[in-house]
């Protein structure tokens, strides 16, 4: 039997990939919203796993590990529910009241800064701009008061959809082996090893590292006595899941600080540096691996397709901007590995090393 050219089988991937996503997409919109509910509870079920086979590894029974990890995650939930969510209104509230003056008080720097350039005769074209960030603040502002009402009104629906996605990973927690077991048979065997150990570690490293973190500076902020400590850290750990967003949100939160105190401004900044470095550089190493990196341009490229992704398939534009990094790095591990098992690397090394 003749085999097809190369470029002839090249040529028929794209238009098989397209064909295949488009009938993936036309079964999955119907369902919408539950297969974004069937993922953030599998993604649950992944993080609640690691204390469950840390408890395992000391040998602790299987189902008390899963017995004793569930209670814990949902007096955690009942604990959040009835100290943090109205902390972080009543902060939120705190916030948006003291945002005037706090803009009062930048506008006051703007202002010094303006002096400072006129005397030495450099640009003072700062006017615009304070009043600029004056009038823009004011507009978030009153968004987002009038959006608390809305999310009080959206509060059944999202009880709802919560109590599903706890009681599906609870499942997905119970049944994970024969799941990933069932799972992993449609793969080659060659191949079933890695696609298993990568998703597993790269999911359970990015999203645990990022529990952590957020964990990690609620406690400091809170020791440190940081103004909307908690709001602060709740954010900042939020927007560590979108790469590079964390240092631009840690920026903004301890410039907005320096404006009432400089010192606690400083305090803030130091904080969320120092506790970013131990657990990236110390607890995520050591508790859940390693994540393969990926060039910031592939990164910049995976967070609009994730989320252009999410909104295709009905998964949700936040659920896919989540999951881009993560499963970005995991299909860079499978072209790397599928690259080296062609023989792809070696050319590529030859080609690097040059003529001698």
């Amino acid at each position: 039997m003749t085999s097809w050219p190369a470029w002839i089988r090249w040529g028929l991937v794209l238009p098989l990939l397209t064909l295949n996503l488009f009938v993936i997409r036309q079964l999955l919109l119907p369902l919408a919203p539950f297969p974004g509910l069937f993922l953030t509870a599998a993604l649950i079920a992944f993080l609640l796993d690691i204390p469950c086979r840390w408890l395992t590894g000391r040998g602790i029974r299987r189902w008390v590990a899963i017995v004793f990890v569930t209670l814990a995650t949902i007096g955690a939930l009942v604990f959040a529910a009835l100290t943090l969510v109205p902390l972080l209104i009543e902060q939120l509230g705190q916030l948006i009241n003291a945002l005037p003056g706090l803009l009062l008080a930048a506008q006051e720097w703007v202002n010094r800064l303006q002096e400072w350039a006129s005397m030495r005769g450099l640009p003072t074209e700062f006017g615009d701009l304070s009043s600029d960030l004056l009038s823009r603040a004011s507009t978030v502002a009153s968004q987002l008061s009038q959006s608390l009402l809305s999310i009080l009104g959206a509060t059944l629906g999202t009880t709802i959809n919560t109590v599903i996605v706890l009681v599906l990973a609870v499942f997905f927690l119970i049944g994970s082996d024969s799941i990933t077991k069932g799972l992993a048979r449609w793969l080659p065997d060659e191949w079933r090893a890695l696609v298993t150990s990568t998703l597993v570690r790269t999911f359970r490293g990015y999203f645990g590292g990022q529990v952590i973190l957020t964990l990690g500076q609620i406690v400091v902020f809170t020791l440190l006595e940081i103004p909307y400590g908690v709001l602060f850290a709740v954010l900042i750990g939020f927007t560590t899941l979108i790469p590079y967003a964390s240092a631009l949100t840690i920026v903004a939160v301890s410039g907005l600080l320096a404006f009432q105190n400089p010192s606690t401004g400083l305090e803030t900044l130091m904080a969320a540096i120092v506790v970013g470095q131990i657990v990236d550089q110390v607890i995520q190493p050591r508790l859940m691996g390693s994540i393969v990196g990926l060039q910031p341009a592939w990164l910049l490229i995976a967070l609009p397709l994730g989320a252009k992704a999410g909104d295709l398939y009905g998964l949700g534009d936040l659920l896919g901007l989540l999951l881009a990094v993560p499963v970005a790095s995991c299909l860079k591990t499978f072209v790397d590995a599928w690259a080296e098992h062609q023989g792809i690397h070696a050319v590529v090394s030859d080609v690097s090393a040059g003529p001698e």
